[in-house]
């Protein structure tokens, strides 16, 4: 196991069949070799964004998520510009750099009537500011009107790389190749790229991971958003077993191998499953972390899945705790944009 660790390490890449045996050890060395790999770049360093959940309207109906639009128990929000703005104002003086607006695919943001609007007036008013935007699938030339408004990054993860398991988790008009397309539609434009994918979401197996792994390795992104399958109670997938932490804590390692300059989120998901589950996944090589700065009303309505942590805590609280748990482990929270290092 340890002469395959290494390999992945020095090659950046394996078989199939060798993600396989990784993904399923539980050898520390794994995640003792990513830390290292994430060391070398980035030191003791994990970056801090800001996510602002501005919408929970989704035009979708995909299994797994708690708020696909026939979900009729949620109640719906959109926040408006100058509640944006505030949850900025606050994150900055919080130390804030990188701002994450994420929402379902909601039509009623257009681009220049209202998303662009949007980012132009957070660059105005932060300029020194990254934002990133999770928007789901959008058109070419909507990306790069939103890219020449303002946006830096785009997170939109692929779920699966395999186009039958893909069927499995979404409605019959969601193609795993048009996901695709809008990453390489993003890559080209200029966007910092994020991609992604639950571990141990509904029918997934070992080969699946892998084939995600390869692709990731194809599509060469900036970052990667990973965390653990976890159900909501409004969905198809209800009674579908979450995924498990130590699989998660394997892809985190892997993915830190593969490119040791990712930006690698350690996710909410992730500390939903576990108490410490956030330390452990910067342990595995992780170095973001997106506490929510959504005001305190809008929380319980931005509920991808059941038992989310942090939503009744204020962000001044979160930031006080994020600090000193990573610190405890011999890492230091920073405020800088984080952007790429590309060598």
């Amino acid at each position: 196991m340890r002469k395959l660790i290494d390999k992945l390490a020095v090659e950046r890449t394996l078989t199939q069949d060798e993600f396989k045996h990784i993904l399923s050890g539980t050898d520390p060395y794994l995640q003792e070799r990513a830390a290292k790999a994430r060391d070398t770049v980035y030191g003791k360093q994990v970056f801090i964004r800001g996510l602002i959940e501005f919408t929970n309207y989704c035009k979708h109906d995909c299994y797994y998520c708690g708020l696909r639009c026939s979900n009729t128990s949620v109640p719906r929000y959109r926040l408006s510009l100058e509640q944006i703005l505030d949850c900025c104002r606050l994150g900055y003086d919080l130390g804030f750099r990188t701002f994450v607006l994420q929402g379902g695919e909601d039509e009623y943001y257009t681009d220049d009537a209202t998303l662009a609007s949007i980012l132009c007036a957070i660059k105005e008013h932060y300029p020194d500011c990254a934002i990133t935007l999770s928007v789901g699938e959008r058109s070419r030339a909507s990306y790069k009107r939103l890219f020449d408004a303002g946006a830096d990054r785009y997170l939109l993860r692929h779920e699966t790389a395999d186009a039958e398991h893909y069927s499995t988790l979404h409605p019959a008009h969601m193609k795993l190749a048009s996901r695709k397309q809008c990453l390489q539609d993003l890559k080209e434009i200029g966007y910092q790229v994020g991609c992604g994918f639950m571990v141990g979401s509904p029918e997934q197996t070992l080969d699946h991971l892998a084939a995600d792994f390869l692709f990731i390795k194809e599509l060469d992104p900036h970052m990667v958003g990973i965390g653990p399958f976890i159900p909501h109670a409004d969905t198809p997938c209800a009674s579908e077993k979450a995924g498990g932490l130590q699989l998660t804590l394997n892809a985190l390692s892997i993915l830190r191998l593969m490119n040791p300059n990712l930006l690698l989120p350690s996710t909410t998901a992730l500390g939903t499953i576990a108490p410490n589950g956030r330390e452990l996944g910067v342990l595995a090589g992780a170095n973001v972390v997106m506490p929510n700065l959504s005001p305190m009303d809008t929380r319980k309505k931005y509920l991808l899945y059941d038992g989310k942590i942090s939503t009744d805590d204020d962000p001044r609280y979160c930031r006080d705790v994020i600090d000193r748990k990573l610190q405890a482990i011999g890492y230091e929270v920073v405020t800088a944009r984080g952007d790429y290092i590309d060598l």
